[in-house]
């Protein structure tokens, strides 16, 4: 009789990856392999699990107690400090961008909208031309929003424009800007109080990372860029946070980008760009 040859796994090769990709993929197969493998995602799942997902963190941050005299006294904590660092420049930011209306009343809408549709523009973005990374980058998102809402809970902070001696213009007031939930007539909707850390840091540090790594044209990575540093710009022109108000939502997204990386094995824009099914384990006929 001739030998008998039978493939293994180990005499498989994957399929190839398309040219110009990489194909990382969690390290280990342990009994987590098949949840920790990036999967093509649903729409329908997605949708709802943003939905939900945006519901609850709206739920949790505005139940967050408005710790008034607390935050007050953690803002002049921040202010304080920044002082002593000499980066306290926030106050002449803020009245030199205030004096210019066109410019101001500008930064107010960016702040009150771009916020969130920009994050949402990625994830689409994410979802439909690079689906094998999207899972690992929304957990990355995911994950900064979540322990962002610790810091809200464990360390109220009051924005410069709350700050009753603090001389700071609260722009949406002074300027009537329709639509925001930072002050004026829909405050009472939002927890005030809630600063530290700037989630409007650590979303478009996000949205900008996704977009520098992983766009191609060099336009399109230049914005990805310029767009934290202009949120960082009008967070402080507006009164809204402080410099260390975004240093806290770097340190959220640290910790997003950190767990999606404990949990796929690799960083989110080194997985392929689709989802690449493993090869099954297959036998060859028998040959007499």
């Amino acid at each position: 009789m001739g030998e008998t040859n039978v493939r293994t796994l180990d005499d498989l090769s994957a399929p190839p990856v398309p040219s110009g990709e990489r194909a990382d993929s969690p390290a280990g197969r342990g009994p987590l392999a098949h949840l920790r493998s990036p999967r093509t995602p649903r729409l329908w799942f997605e949708v709802l699990l943003i939905a939900v997902s945006y519901w609850t963190y709206s739920l949790i941050r505005n139940a967050v107690p408005e710790q008034k005299a607390q935050a007050l006294k953690n803002a002049d904590w921040i202010w304080r400090a920044e002082h002593s660092l000499g980066i306290a420049v926030e106050h002449t930011v803020n009245h030199a961008v205030n004096s210019v209306t066109w410019l101001i009343v500008s930064m107010n809408y960016y702040y009150a909208t771009l916020h969130f549709i920009v994050t949402i523009g990625v994830l689409i973005w994410l979802y439909r031309w690079h689906p094998g990374r999207y899972a690992a980058a929304r957990l990355a998102l995911f994950a900064t929003t979540g322990v962002a809402l610790v810091g809200y809970y464990f360390y109220p902070l009051a924005p410069p424009r709350l700050m009753p001696d603090g001389g700071f213009v609260d722009t949406v007031v002074q300027h009537g800007t329709w639509g925001s939930m930072a002050s004026g007539n829909l405050a009472s909707m939002s927890n005030q109080y809630a600063a530290m850390p700037s989630m409007h840091i650590g979303w478009s540090l996000w949205c900008g990372l996704a977009i520098a790594l992983l766009a191609k044209p060099v336009w399109a990575r230049v914005l990805g860029l310029v767009y934290p540093a202009t949120t960082l710009t009008v967070i402080v022109s507006t009164a809204n946070h402080f410099w260390l108000d975004a240093l806290g939502g770097v340190l959220c997204l640290a910790f997003g980008v950190a767990l999606a990386f404990a949990w796929y094995g690799t960083l989110p824009h080194r997985l392929a760009r689709h989802v690449v099914p493993e090869p099954e384990l297959e036998l060859e006929p028998l040959r007499a």
